[in-house]
């Protein structure tokens, strides 16, 4: 997805709200805001905006010295949604398509991302997700793939939302392969997130090679990529991912919730959607 115009503000606020978190000293707030400011007139259009996130928080680290200011909000988030896990697996165990309340499940803790929201009720983001209409329902051809598929490339989002994807995972009963990010950036996973989720129990985690929120291919390992191209079932998360790869060619369903007009515009869809997406409909 290219970056908009609304883009733009958007970048600014989510560098005010990082670096409020990395420090309380408003000379440095100022320093962002000042520098991050100067990098908006040199983005193109014709970007990403996980390309321009990457450069923007690399900026946040650098003017407040905290290379991960939400390590202590990733590490809460994960312990909440841990707690809710059983009551999760108990509401996949009685419904009637364990698979798609489990893909429900997985998209409803979409809405665990600090680069969207500052603040949200997630047992009410969970409950209202599970009783939501889906505005792009690429279910069947999900089914499809997933039954031709000999293993699944999963590619993760935020901290907290591992817990929701290991629901998802343990329902595929498929070989997967995990990935996250390969250093912190806003609240996106990385391999630790992953492993206090438990996914390392259920899959294999690897990598992306990419400190980018979203997965720009460019920026990814050699390993990464030739697990890539080889994959025949891969599964984006959030908004990042979709952004970074729904220009992509690719086996790619697309599971997520709507978080800003920019996303529903390019959709088609409304703010607050929830989406499962094969790539290329």
């Amino acid at each position: 997805m290219r970056t908009y115009l609304d883009c733009l503000p958007c970048f600014l606020n989510q560098a005010l709200r990082a670096a409020r978190i990395a420090t309380t000293d408003e000379k440095k707030i100022k320093k962002v805001l000042d520098e991050v400011g100067m990098m908006l007139k040199d983005i193109p259009l014709n970007s990403t905006p996980p390309e321009s996130g990457r450069l923007i928080y690399r900026k946040v680290s650098e003017v407040t010295g905290d290379p991960d200011p939400y390590e202590e909000i990733k590490k809460e988030s994960t312990q909440k949604a841990l707690s809710l896990y059983p009551y999760l697996k108990r509401l996949v165990a009685k419904s009637s398509d364990k698979l798609l309340k489990a893909i429900r499940i997985a998209i409803a803790g979409n809405v665990i991302d600090y680069g969207a929201y500052e603040n949200f009720d997630l047992s009410l983001e969970v409950n209202e997700v599970l009783k939501k209409n889906f505005a792009v329902f690429d279910y069947s051809k999900f089914k499809h793939g997933l039954d031709k598929a000999r293993e699944i490339l999963y590619i993760g989002d935020n901290a907290g939302e591992c817990v929701f994807d290991r629901i998802l995972i343990e329902e595929i009963s498929k070989p997967v392969t995990y990935v996250v990010r390969e250093a912190p950036i806003i609240n996106d996973a990385t391999y630790e997130d992953a492993v206090q989720a438990g996914i390392d129990s259920i899959a294999t985690i690897i990598s992306s090679g990419t400190d980018a929120p979203g997965t720009i291919l460019e920026t990814c390992s050699a390993e990464f990529k030739k697990m890539y191209q080889n994959s025949n079932f891969i599964i984006s998360k959030g908004q990042g991912n979709y952004e970074a790869l729904s220009y992509e060619i690719g086996p790619i369903f697309f599971l997520l919730k709507v978080k800003c007009q920019v996303i529903a515009n390019d959709i088609d869809v409304d703010e607050g959607d929830i989406i499962l997406k094969a790539n290329g409909n």
